[in-house]
């Protein structure tokens, strides 16, 4: 069977080049003999292995010598805890920005832990949009600000970055990280699970600056204590191995491709084709503000629920896999990550533009 455009939210798409390497290494990794699979954590080779993927990193998002890059298990999901438990110890405080169920989830969490406040939400209108921000509305005295950079179910992203004075800003970049270049210094702590851009499930990377690593609450347990993580260099426990080595051979493909501006130009060409067909089509209508839309994720729907089912079951049938949207929302969602080759999309679009024909 051929491969099909997989348009799913996550664990998504990879590139063909890193699955082939991975394949050929598989039995036998860099003359090592084994798989990386098998190899000891604490061996010099997968100690090689990570050091590299940290190493590429930092160099393609530009990471100062003054953040700590964490490999940790546990899904952002995880991350949500470890934030409030690390970083809420000074105030007691902190201020969420609510644009999606990844951002609601995060600060139920933050709540167990002290007095997280919810500055601003755009629920009002089913998360289409991102919340105008003010320095003004932020608290001087929280611990953190949090925000989520992109909203994988409801396809929108933050164009430009809150002001938040002193107060240090974290961020969950899962579903946009590396689509483009950031300014890591910007932030005080990003975080982002590993199976959208960065590589299979079972990785989550936290990109820390170091004063804010200090003593984390007394409950805090030992696998969510990140100043516990930095001074074993990712290496308390058995890291998520396999998946590390993944997430390395796509540091090395994005580096071989020009880097994050070059991967930003065929992003914004990609979803370029698809808002534009979506703009002009009499059936299929995007559901975001235009100026708030995702490049990474492009929910669309039809006036009909059966409509909807039609579309995604023929689809299917022809090999564009994975567009129905999140179950909260309904409709179709396209994710088109990095991975997603340009000319997946423009398959996509053709196929949209048959399907509209044949349906009137």
């Amino acid at each position: 069977m051929s491969r099909v455009y997989n348009f799913s939210a996550g664990p998504s798409m990879l590139p063909e080049e890193v699955l082939k390497t991975a394949a050929e290494q598989m039995l036998d990794y860099n003359g090592s003999g084994m798989s990386v699979m098998e190899m000891s954590h604490r061996s010099k080779v997968f100690e090689e292995i990570i050091q590299t993927a940290e190493a590429d990193l930092r160099e393609l998002l530009n990471i100062p010598d003054n953040y700590k890059v964490l490999f940790l298990q546990g899904g952002a999901s995880s991350v949500f805890a470890m934030i409030p438990l690390n970083l809420m110890t000074k105030n007691k405080k902190a201020d969420y920005v609510i644009t999606g169920q990844w951002s609601k989830k995060a600060f139920s969490e933050a709540q167990k832990y002290g007095n997280a406040r919810k500055v601003a939400s755009s629920e009002d209108k089913v998360f289409n949009y991102i919340p105008d921000l003010d320095k003004s509305m932020f608290d001087p005295e929280a611990d953190y600000v949090h925000i989520t950079g992109n909203n994988t179910i409801y396809g929108t992203r933050y164009t430009t970055l809150p002001d938040t004075g002193d107060v240090p800003l974290v961020a969950d970049l899962s579903s946009c990280i590396l689509s483009e270049p950031i300014d890591v210094t910007k932030y005080g702590m990003i975080y982002f699970g590993a199976q959208k851009n960065v590589g299979p499930a079972g990785v989550t990377i936290v990109v820390i600056r170091e004063d804010l690593l200090g003593e984390p609450m007394d409950i805090t347990p030992t696998m969510f204590n990140l100043s516990i993580h930095a001074k074993n260099d990712s290496l308390y426990n058995t890291p998520p191995c396999y998946a590390i080595y993944v997430c390395g051979l796509v540091f090395k493909h994005l580096k071989k491709l020009g880097g994050l501006e070059k991967m930003k130009e065929i992003n914004e060409r990609k979803a370029k084709v698809l808002y534009d067909f979506l703009d002009q089509s009499k059936m299929f209508h995007g559901t975001v503000v235009p100026k708030d839309r995702s490049l990474m994720n492009v929910p669309f729907v039809t006036d009909s629920e059966e409509l909807n089912a039609k579309f995604i079951k023929e689809a299917a049938a022809a090999g564009f896999v994975n567009l129905k949207g999140h179950r909260t929302v309904g409709g179709m969602r396209a994710s088109i990550y990095n991975a997603m080759p340009e000319e997946g999309v423009k398959a996509l679009v053709a196929f949209m533009k048959k399907f509209e024909e044949e349906n009137r």
